[in-house]
């Protein structure tokens, strides 16, 4: 259901963004360090890893490097390696009191589930959603959407709903839960509620191609064959090179 990139995404984009007290006021020039080490991930992934290696170990990079590193793995498909990175950088964090702890763990976990081990990551996520508590709304939403996507690769359904219903108890207007609680509806069989979330998520985002995909997969279970093929055949049309315009063609019989 979730496109390989987004996974990746999801890996990698956060910490960019979210910066920890250690990084910023209390060491500028780790800062800067950590800044310049993940802005090269992009396009030289290799060239970051050596970086936060010599990093950690020679300059005492602490949890910023290993967060660097851990995420250079993720962009070279290292993806169990970069899990143990980030997994020690978690522990490291919790030992440290550092508020980093949530995040650390989540792209752990993030990196297990692209390794395949999706016990391993439900796990992680577990401890990311211990740690950041519901303080931060958005934050738990975003770790118990996670902890659902590891849940169905694990098949545990009742997990994933329960995590579901919980980031959008959080955060209600997500386009991503709406879409993954609308298709895991579908796969409960109740087409009523996978109806008002796809048309909730559609709303936000008309002409997402993962949405109208799911869209036509909900009007081919309640029996619309002739939307469903309408809708597929709009996705193969509106995005042609996406992963929805391929299961949409699958679904064509194309």
């Amino acid at each position: 259901m979730i496109r390989p990139a987004l996974l990746l995404a999801l890996a990698a984009a956060a910490p960019a963004q979210a910066e920890a007290p250690e990084r910023t006021s209390a060491d500028p020039e780790m800062a800067a360090l950590y800044e310049g080490c993940v802005n090269a991930i992009g396009s030289n992934p290799q060239l970051s890893e050596q970086f936060a290696r010599a990093w950690a170990a020679e300059r005492n990079g602490g949890i910023p490097a290993r967060q660097c590193l851990g995420l250079a793995l993720v962009a070279q498909g290292r993806h169990a390696e970069a899990a143990r990175t980030l997994a020690d950088a978690a522990r490291l964090a919790e030992q440290l009191k550092n508020p980093l702890v949530p995040e650390l763990w989540g792209q752990a976990g993030n990196a297990l589930l692209l390794a395949g081990d999706a016990a391993g990551a439900i796990q992680h996520f577990t401890s990311a959603i211990a740690a950041a508590g519901d303080f931060a709304p958005r934050l738990a939403a975003g770790l118990h959407l996670d902890r659902a996507r590891a849940a169905v690769e694990a098949g545990d359904r009742a997990l994933a709903r329960r995590d579901l219903d919980r980031a959008l108890a959080l955060v209600p207007d997500d386009l991503l839960t709406l879409l993954l609680s609308a298709a895991l509806a579908r796969r409960e069989g109740d087409l009523a509620r996978a109806q008002r979330e796809i048309a909730a998520a559609s709303a936000r985002a008309p002409s997402d191609p993962d949405v109208m995909f799911e869209q036509g997969n909900i009007a081919a279970a309640s029996g619309d064959a002739a939307t469903a093929r309408r809708v597929w055949e709009m996705v193969v049309k509106a995005a042609p090179a996406s992963e929805a315009a391929r299961l949409a063609r699958q679904r064509l019989g194309d």
